[in-house]
């Protein structure tokens, strides 16, 4: 291991790609220089700063300080009174934008809605007081576990409404991980529907919160909203169970936003790692109100006419902030989609592109990686000519990746906005602005205001340049977690002090000589082979800049020399075969990207990696297969485990 304990980071990457012409024009943000300065002062005076920019939103009544922070703890806006649901949903309506679409909604059967912004305060007014005859009070914890459709929406910003945190569960997750969830939060009920469609068939959700209710007895109401009909098959408990169609019936639509303190809970939203109890990631109101509007029309350049698409599913951080609340309170139409990408057929998405005509595209690298082993072929047949500016989300995308999403999705004339971010910080974090940055193939590039990162060593010393090392934020910023729910000390134990002063993002990444960020992965993806350092998404970039790779995913195996080797899985594009001649080749290729050091000491082609239903390769379940062992722990959220069952038979054979 080096000194520093920093990772390894040998490869470079050169390409520079300047905004195009056309886009500078109209950008909310036109110049370097305007950046610098806006970035100066966020980061020296954030109080002007961010004082300023609440000012466009609504207040009930106005803050008397806007940060007070005594580390690990702060407040964003102390002693104001707002309401987020009134900013997404009033406010624009007062702007003149009531009968703009706030929603355009397709189902995986191809049915599709538009409701615009009075349609949409009618149907969240009628629900917040749903709630409120059901028992619901401000400070009550509502749990969420539906599809995407615009129910769910409408049901969190019912619960923004009247004060009751939300906490949402992705629909892919068990009735285990929903009674944990439902008990950590001491939630009494559960919004659902009767089921949802993926790839055609009904997944069975109300039955999934019944089996949850087995195990954790403690909710009293279970409201469903009623997508499938018949073939759910539902069983309904009388006294329990409500149907939403029928409590909805009664409802009034007028229901005045509740005044909520800037620090009340906005939202749960619980996060797990490989082991331990989920903690359940706090978000509050004003702050994360204004970072996220503020982020969303900056980082995306809205316009009063743009239709966003992000992809993400709204039951993770990303649906929250970039789906809902950052969207809505800029007045945009935002696309929301209820099925995947592959069905009927992997042209779905260019097909809806070319059919609804969204202006910004945000998706995963695991999705563009997928739609490249497919073959340009399939997106080249669709007239994308409505996108001007595209997005990457979740985890770092490998420079290649990024090339064929330039080319082949955004024709060589969409910036790409790289961002990066986590559930606990609310929102972006790093990214491009589309207007000024001269991007670069695989990096997040220079931070956003008001965020102050670092590379470090453990002893919280600054790195050199491009040398890796731990990324970490110096200064808080408005939507930054507050706490884990009912456990401050795990937040402070998690975040606050592993680097003194600093909070730690568990990510590694190096700062190159222009102060663009390239992140790394996870610290805890981080191989040590013979005692050098080395990221995981730094070998899966080397192995996808070859032609015949579509995707990998790299994570360490015990060796008995090396301490730590190298395992690699592959999936290669169509048109390339498996072969031991092709393994050679991809071992040189690494080698020559990387070094020697990186060089695999396993390669296995799948057709397909363990993702979860949100897109993620679970490393965790391949590391468990490359070291010869069972795999164990929670798979609820694997998408096919079909595919771990070929993975364990290639192993045997």
């Amino acid at each position: 291991m080096t000194q520093s304990g920093a990772i390894t980071s040998k490869m470079a990457e050169n390409r520079t790609f300047p905004p195009p012409a056309k886009f500078v024009e109209q950008a909310n943000i036109k110049s370097l220089d305007e950046y610098r300065r806006m970035y100066e002062q966020s980061i020296r005076q954030p109080e002007e700063f961010w004082g300023k920019i609440a000012e466009g939103f609504h207040w009930f009544k106005k803050w008397d300080k806007v940060r007070d922070w005594k580390e690990p703890d702060v407040k964003w806006f102390v002693g104001a009174k707002t309401n987020v649901s009134y900013n997404c949903l009033d406010l624009q309506i007062e702007k003149g934008r009531g009968n703009h679409p706030a929603i355009l909604f397709e189902g995986e059967p191809g049915d599709v809605r538009k409701i615009t912004f009075k349609e949409l305060r009618t149907e969240v007014c009628k629900f917040a007081n749903v709630l409120k005859k059901l028992g619901v009070k401000k400070g009550d914890r509502v749990t969420i576990y539906m599809p995407m459709i615009p129910e769910l929406p409408i049901a969190m910003l019912a619960c923004a409404r009247i004060g009751a945190p939300h906490s949402i569960i992705f629909g892919g997750f068990s009735a285990t991980a929903i009674s944990d969830r439902v008990g950590d939060a001491d939630s009494h009920i559960i919004i659902t529907c009767d089921g949802g469609w993926r790839r055609g068939k009904v997944v069975p959700l109300k039955a999934t919160v019944d089996e949850a209710l087995e195990i954790d007895r403690r909710v009293k109401q279970v409201v469903v909203f009623k997508r499938i009909g018949e073939q759910a098959k539902v069983t309904m408990k009388a006294g329990r169970d409500f149907w939403w169609h029928d409590l909805m019936k009664e409802a009034s639509a007028d229901c005045p936003a509740e005044q909520c303190d800037a620090e009340d809970p906005l939202f749960l939203l619980y996060t797990s790692g490989s082991t331990g109890k989920p903690k359940g990631i706090k978000h509050t109101t004003a702050g994360y109100m204004v970072y996220t509007a503020f982020t969303s029309k900056m980082i995306f350049d809205l316009k009063p006419n743009d239709l966003m698409w992000c992809t993400a599913d709204i039951g993770w951080v990303t649906g929250h902030s970039y789906v809902v609340y950052g969207i809505l309170q800029n007045g945009v139409t935002s696309l929301i989609y209820e099925g995947s990408p592959d069905f009927p057929n992997w042209e779905r998405f260019w097909t809806m592109i070319e059919k609804h005509k969204p202006t910004v595209f945000y998706t995963a690298p695991t999705a563009i990686r997928a739609f490249m082993k497919q073959g340009r072929q399939l997106v080249d047949k669709h007239d994308l000519s409505s996108l001007r500016l595209l997005g990457s989300v979740g985890e770092p995308i490998n420079p290649e990746a990024w090339m064929w999403y330039h080319e082949v999705v955004g024709r060589k004339s969409c910036p790409i906005v790289d961002t990066w971010w986590q559930t606990e910080t609310g929102g972006i974090l790093i990214t491009p602005l589309p207007g000024i940055t001269d991007t670069k193939p695989g990096s997040a590039t220079r931070p956003f205001f008001g965020v102050e990162p670092d590379v470090v060593d453990r002893s919280g010393k600054t790195v050199n340049v491009n040398e890796g090392g731990l990324l970490v934020i110096r200064q808080p910023w408005p939507a930054m977690l507050r706490t884990v729910w009912g456990d401050h000390d795990r937040f402070k134990r998690t975040y606050w002090s592993d680097i003194k002063g600093c909070y730690f993002t568990g990510d590694g990444a190096r700062r190159d000589a222009d102060g663009y960020y390239w992140l790394m992965g996870r610290v805890d993806d981080v191989l040590n082979v013979s005692g050098h350092r080395l990221g995981t998404a730094e070998v899966e970039s080397a192995l996808v800049a070859h032609e015949a790779v579509a995707e990998a995913a790299v994570v360490g195996m015990p060796h008995e020399i090396k301490g730590e080797g190298i395992a690699a899985f592959v999936t290669l594009r169509k048109g390339f075969t498996a072969s031991d001649e092709l393994k050679k080749a991809l071992d040189a290729h690494v080698v020559k990207e990387i070094g020697a050091i990186a060089r695999p000491d396993q390669i296995r082609f799948s057709e397909a990696l363990p993702k979860t239903r949100s897109g993620k390769i679970m490393r965790r379940l391949l590391r468990e297969i490359a070291a010869g062992g069972d795999v164990k722990g929670d798979t609820t959220t694997l998408e096919d485990f079909n595919v771990i069952n070929k993975l364990r038979q290639d192993d045997e054979s």
